[in-house]
């Protein structure tokens, strides 16, 4: 992709409506793990609060500050995480990874609707923002497997 019109066939109308409508966007009033995480190139936070209950994720809540393609993405994540595992968010998270970087297969169920952003491989400054959203919840699921260790 190049010029401004391949920029505007980036944000799709499918996009620009999953960033207008992101679900659990109400923060948990009494989390087990809380995480917060910046992308440094453009500034963008996302902060995931979530509960676990027998390994999966039970409630979910998330402040999203991003561009419209991490909004795109934190709403996916937002529509499908709860009952999700440990296992699967990272296998999600590692999929979206190699889809955006090494042009890999789409994420599997129930976050194969991040195919709709690969046309954002081209552009690596947008990568860090859409990933927030999987990472915060990895790295969340991570702090509250170590602290039922502990």
């Amino acid at each position: 992709m190049s010029g401004e019109s391949d920029l505007i066939k980036l944000y799709s109308t499918r996009i620009l409506g999953l960033a207008a409508d992101i679900p659990r966007q109400d923060r948990l009033a009494d989390p087990d793990a809380t995480v917060k995480r910046r992308a440094p190139l453009c500034g963008s936070t996302v902060t995931v609060d979530l509960r676990v209950e027998d390994g999966r994720i039970a409630d979910y809540g998330q402040e999203v500050r991003a561009c419209a393609l991490g909004q795109a993405a934190a709403s996916i994540v937002g529509a499908n995480i709860v009952g999700c595992t440990r296992e699967e968010v990272h296998a999600a998270r590692d999929a979206l990874k190699a889809m955006l970087k090494e042009d890999g297969p789409t994420p599997p169920a129930p976050f194969a609707d991040l195919e709709v952003l690969r046309p954002a491989q081209e552009y690596r400054n947008r990568h860090a923002s859409i990933l927030l959203s999987l990472e915060a919840t990895a790295e969340a699921m991570d702090s509250r497997r170590q602290s039922d260790c502990a």
